[in-house]
């Protein structure tokens, strides 16, 4: 089959070209960085995207009609069917499904043009108020965690864009862990936030508020978050090794996909407690960035802030506190850290708690939203 890369991001180009890969008749789309890739893959293929991910390593994962079908029947069959909002890259998988989604729905999806903002965000949402056969069909649309903070910041003080929140039937919020405070303010809006987990070797999210899809498993292996079922990917075009690393098979045959996760569940309910290799060694003593993450998070201002290490003279490895001057509350910065480095202390020890706090004018993103965690740790590492 051959695989034809897309330049660019176009939501319209990528929605003609999936419909022609999910429906057989077109050939496979190349998405996100496409150099040097092989012009054929094997027949089933649907998409190809490349994604450098928060490492900056680059992975070509292929994803099948099949699979990209199968996520896209699991979600409908979740949240229920409707209309759906494009608010995020088309080369992003999250993107992208949102897409598929409306391609297996046979629906025409909406999209933002120009910059995502919340009045952008607004008006595209408003214009989705559509009827059939008498009945409302709801409508739908997929975030990261910046987005809706974003959004919900800007609802307290226009009623628009509260109006745009709360005419979802559904906001899927994924991509990175969103932040207690803003899942509390979005239940005080009366906006329903359903959490997603999963990747792109995972056909996107798979795990919805802490329970897999239907047809999807997951369970944890040494401490790491595993998942099986009809969404997988088939693996990383053009690189055997990675592939049979990161895909491996019981001895009935199930294939799981080993995430880089770690994890626990807990009465029935997925927990993920951030990535295994997210960690630092700080005198002596391993420390996980993302749980101090998740806990400086709770700090007022300190919401979207994100922990890096950086080389320490004294410890070997230190934390650092990166947060946008914007975002933070107008307090003095030693006030944040303090009570940034109280609570580290009290919930993990004062072995982890942060050494600095670094305000920057904007923190580096990925085009999927997340933090560009080298690009932030390098930044501050310079500071030094």
């Amino acid at each position: 089959m051959r695989l034809e890369p897309v330049i660019g991001d176009d939501p319209r180009e990528i929605l003609r070209g999936l419909r022609g890969a999910l429906h057989g008749a077109g050939p496979a789309l190349g998405l996100g960085l496409v150099n040097d890739l092989p012009a054929e893959v094997r027949a089933g293929t649907a998409v190809v995207v490349t994604t450098s991910g928060s490492t900056g390593v680059p992975k070509s994962v292929i994803l099948s009609r099949d699979a990209l079908t199968a996520s896209a029947l699991a979600t409908s069959a979740r949240i229920g069917d409707g209309t759906w909002l494009l608010a995020l890259p088309a080369t992003y998988v999250a993107g992208m499904q949102v897409l598929v989604r409306s391609i297996v729905a046979d629906r025409e999806p909406a999209w933002l043009t120009g910059a995502f903002t919340p009045q952008a965000f607004s008006a595209a949402a408003l214009t989705m108020v559509s009827t059939d056969r008498g009945e409302r069909v709801p409508t739908y649309t997929s975030l990261v965690p910046a987005q809706l903070a974003k959004l919900l910041d800007a609802a307290s003080n226009d009623s628009t864009v509260l109006a745009a929140l709360r005419s979802f039937e559904t906001i899927l919020v994924g991509g990175q862990a969103i932040a207690a405070a803003t899942l509390e303010q979005a239940l005080d809006a009366g906006v329903h936030v359903v959490r997603t987990y999963g990747a792109t070797e995972t056909s996107g999210g798979c795990v919805y508020d802490g329970r897999p899809l239907g047809g999807v498993a997951v369970r944890i292996t040494d401490g790491e978050v595993r998942v099986s079922g009809p969404t997988l990917a088939e693996g990383y075009l053009g690189d055997t090794a990675a592939t049979d690393a990161a895909f491996v098979r019981d001895e009935d045959g199930s294939r799981w996909y080993r995430t880089g996760d770690a994890g626990i569940i807990e009465d029935d309910l997925l927990r993920v407690r951030g990535r295994i290799d997210h960690v630092i060694v700080s005198g002596g003593i391993n420390v996980s960035l993302d749980r101090v993450e998740r806990i400086v998070r709770t700090i007022p201002g300190l919401e979207s802030a994100v922990i890096v290490g950086i080389p320490d003279e004294r410890w070997g490895e230190a934390s650092v506190v990166v947060v946008a001057r914007g975002e933070a509350l107008r307090r003095s910065e030693s006030v944040q850290l303090e009570e940034a480095r109280a609570a580290v202390a009290e919930q993990i020890g004062a072995h982890a708690r942060p050494t600095r706090l670094v305000l920057v004018d904007d923190l580096a993103t990925l085009p999927s939203g997340k933090p560009d965690r080298e690009t932030i740790r390098a930044a501050v590492a310079a500071l030094h």
